[in-house]
C-alpha cells in the first residue's frame, strides 16, 4: 500500500464547504457535483467533502473525531493564520496558547470539522 493522497470530510454543504477550504487554502476546487466535491491542497493531498446525507454506507453515529492540521514555521506565521481564519468567520475553538507539541491555535469549518494550526517548538 502507499501513502495516503486524499482524505473525505462529511458536510451539511459541499458547495459551502468547497468555498471554505478553497479559500482557506488557497486552493483550487478540481470536482463538484451536489453532493461531493474536491479541493486538491497544496503539496498533493487531496480533500474530498462528501455531502453526509448521501454517505453510503451511513457511518455510525458517534464515530470518532477528526483534526485537519497545518503545521507553519514561526509562532507569528501562526497568528497571522489566525487573523485570515477569522476573516473567513470560521469559529476560533481554541484560543492560541503554547502546548507540549508547540503553538497552536484550533478554528472549525462551516460543519465543526477541527483545523489545528501550530508551529512545533523552536530549538
Amino acid at each position: 500500500m502507499n501513502r495516503p493522497d486524499s482524505l473525505l470530510l462529511y458536510v451539511e454543504d459541499t458547495a459551502r464547504s468547497a468555498a471554505f477550504f478553497s479559500t482557506l487554502f488557497s486552493a483550487p476546487v478540481v470536482e463538484q457535483s451536489p453532493n461531493f466535491a474536491m479541493v486538491a491542497l497544496p503539496g498533493g493531498l487531496m480533500l474530498g467533502l462528501w455531502g453526509r446525507h448521501d454517505v453510503k454506507p451511513r457511518p455510525a453515529a458517534g464515530t470518532g473525531g477528526f483534526e485537519l492540521a497545518v503545521t507553519l514555521g514561526s509562532d507569528e506565521a501562526v497568528d497571522a493564520a489566525l487573523a485570515e481564519v477569522r476573516t473567513l468567520g470560521a469559529p476560533v475553538v481554541q484560543e492560541p496558547l503554547r502546548l507540549d507539541f508547540g503553538y497552536t491555535f484550533l478554528a472549525a469549518s462551516p460543519d465543526g470539522h477541527w483545523i489545528r494550526v501550530f508551529c512545533p517548538p523552536q530549538s
